[in-house]
């Protein structure tokens, strides 16, 4: 099975591109999805979350209040690597399980996982090939600001947070420029679907 790795920073379409390759065929998986699971209530990941935060990021119904967390880490570069430190290894292990049970139903699919932080937690080195989702930065701002109603700064924080979109190029067997509309995302995606196909 051909695996392939899909990363990119923060809202630069990832998940509509995934959804292009989930159409076309491909055996998809969001690695947020993922990150989400491994620290639901219950989960060794939220208990040493706990331990490591304090239980005020923990909200009344017992699952992690992301808002809280989001505003610890994305001011912290320290904290950012000890809660990264607790999930990546998690999500990773997740992933790995997934990608198992996706070769035994069909040896000859592709695998597209889908994370933002492949390339920092050094996950990407899994994967066959890599594609990085990239768009102008002035356009990948607003983008973000406008999703998750944020201010410019905090924006420009949670971007900051990520190695830069120029960096992660560097990595990249595929590149797919995400600045127009979704029909020229799409038209970029299936050509490299038709690429992966050829790699089988």
């Amino acid at each position: 099975m051909l695996k392939v790795g899909l990363t990119g920073s923060i809202a630069t379409g990832k998940s509509f591109i995934v959804g292009v390759f989930r159409e076309l065929g491909c055996f998809t998986l969001d690695a947020d999805i993922t990150a989400r699971k491994v620290v639901e209530p219950g989960t060794a990941g939220l208990r040493e979350i706990a331990v490591r935060f304090g239980t005020h990021v923990i909200s009344a119904d017992g699952s992690l209040d992301r808002a809280k967390m989001g505003a610890i880490v994305f001011n912290d570069a320290s904290k950012r690597e000890i809660l990264n430190s607790i999930v990546h290894p998690l999500v990773i292990d997740s992933q790995d399980k997934w990608l198992a049970e996706q070769e035994k139903h069909d040896p000859n699919g592709i695998a597209v996982v889908d994370a933002a932080l492949m390339i920092e937690s050094g996950g990407y080195k899994r994967f066959n090939r890599l594609i990085v989702a990239w768009c102008e930065p002035d356009i990948l701002l607003h983008r973000l600001m406008s999703r998750n109603g944020l201010s410019e700064e905090a924006a420009k924080k949670r971007i900051e947070a990520q190695i830069p979109q120029e960096q992660k190029k560097l990595y990249a067997d595929f590149l797919i420029d995400t600045s127009k509309d979704h029909d020229d995302t799409r038209r970029q995606t299936v050509e490299i679907f038709h690429e992966l196909e050829l790699l089988k």
